[in-house]
């Protein structure tokens, strides 16, 4: 049995590819994660917790069974959404609590979870294109594994 592991993040799958939001408390990752879901058709998998493994060579991330469907909006409460129950990890974004911590022309980077690399971006969540920022990654991503 791979190791599992309880990790404080948020996780939604948009187009297909699973974004692993991660931050400080109060970063924006629920509220970046509600506007992919309102505004980009992303599907929640889980939110301020999320259960990671691996499997066949991929990050996979789980929605703990208490959290099934809830997303913190603050301001508003709990919100039940549909979620899928898991999605492999396919970006992971560190969200940043200032936009002056996010270079203008990273270099590409990479996070390791559980021994894997996964594709790795820093973000301000708090940007108003931050979920434009982050499907314009997607492409950049796609586009460099096709080179």
């Amino acid at each position: 049995m791979s190791e599992r592991k309880l990790i404080h993040a948020t996780l939604v799958q948009l187009q297909g590819k699973g974004i692993l939001l991660t931050g400080k408390s109060g970063s924006g990752k629920s509220d970046l994660a509600l506007r992919l879901i309102e505004n980009k058709g992303a599907k929640l998998i889980a939110d301020d917790m999320v259960e990671i493994c691996e499997q066949n060579g991929k990050i996979i991330g789980c929605v703990p069974q208490n959290l099934s469907g809830l997303l913190e909006v603050r301001g508003v409460g709990i919100v039940k959404y549909p979620y899928l129950e898991s999605s492999a990890v396919d970006m992971f974004v560190a969200l940043q609590d200032t936009p002056e911590k996010v270079d203008r022309m990273p270099i590409i980077a990479k996070e390791v979870i559980l021994g894997l690399e996964i594709n790795k971006i820093d973000l301000y969540a708090k940007e108003n294109s931050a979920p434009e920022k982050i499907v314009a990654a997607l492409r950049k991503f796609g586009q460099d594994a096709v080179s």
